[in-house]
């Protein structure tokens, strides 16, 4: 069983510097251009030679015959490719051997006080797992949109669900940066039943996911600004911030103080049918909420 992790682990960054190699062009390392030049990226005897690695040995890491490399050689190859911090983090991760157990279906449960964190805040707010299922929301994330809701997954609603492409400003920017947050988040654990099953689905449904996917960015998504256009108060530019919890995230979306999207949140949560209210509904009827946790 070690030595079937073994070789996934080899495989995936095998993969991992394929995908980069070809993202990077010669001419951003000091490489010139040539007219019949046919690799799209580097080369592997080019990616060797400024990593300070023998080809061969470059060879082997791309085609998963050595699955524990130094960290030094992938700091080099992560400046050959460069990689930001997030991404030679995960750049480190894929090269680290470690077994893994075998993954069964993670069973994501709601601790209480995290319903009644929801029902409390007044701005839009839900609960998210590692794959973006959405666990539980507040009335107020709900009115933002129909899909903030539980049962619903944020990735495969922005990849599939056509309203979503109406929704964001720049769909095309959401879906990369959703895409490659993704990948961070699930790290090397890709065999974990729920991850492989909505990789599975997207996979086939979306081709705008495959060429994402494919690309193996990784990045954090964690904080910054959306903006977003709903069809009842109009644009609306909101920060964003997801705080863990455990292996859960809390997601808020909050305007700037005296903003005109300050004025429409408010707007939206007349039409939430009053705080108060979506608060006590939010509080009474969590979904699966974790035994002995209050």
């Amino acid at each position: 069983m070690d030595g079937m992790d073994d070789d996934a682990s080899a495989g995936r960054l095998g993969d991992y510097l394929r995908a980069r190699r070809d993202l990077v062009a010669p001419q951003q390392v000091g490489i010139p251009a040539q007219p019949n030049r046919r690799v799209p990226g580097l080369r592997r005897e080019e990616v060797a030679m400024l990593a300070g690695i023998s080809g061969d040995y470059y060879l082997r890491l791309e085609r998963g015959r050595d699955d524990n490399p130094s960290p030094q050689v992938l700091e080099s190859l992560a400046r050959v490719f460069q990689l930001d911090g997030v991404e030679t983090e995960y750049l480190l991760g894929l090269g680290t051997h470690r077994p893994r157990p075998r993954r069964t279906r993670r069973v994501d449960r709601v601790p209480a006080r995290l319903h009644h964190l929801l029902a409390a805040l007044d701005v839009p707010a839900f609960l998210e797992s590692r794959s973006f299922d959405v666990l539980a929301s507040n009335p107020l994330a709900e009115v933002l949109s129909p899909r903030l809701v539980p049962g619903r997954n944020r990735l495969r609603d922005l990849l599939l669900d056509p309203e979503e492409r109406e929704f964001h400003e720049d769909w095309e920017a959401a879906a990369a940066d959703s895409v490659a947050a993704f990948r961070s988040t699930i790290g090397d654990d890709v065999d974990d039943a729920r991850v492989v099953e909505l990789v599975g689905e997207l996979s086939i449904s979306s081709a705008r996911f495959r060429s994402l996917w494919a690309r193996q960015d990784v990045r954090r998504l964690v904080g910054g600004t959306a903006t977003v256009h709903h069809p009842a108060v109009g644009d609306l530019t909101l920060n964003r911030e997801k705080l863990p919890v455990g292996e859960l995230l809390v997601v808020l979306y909050y305007p700037d103080e005296g903003s005109d999207a300050a004025e429409r949140l408010r707007l939206l949560a007349s039409l939430a049918g009053g705080l108060p209210e979506g608060r006590a509904r939010a509080a009474e009827s969590p979904a699966a909420p974790e035994h002995g946790d209050s």
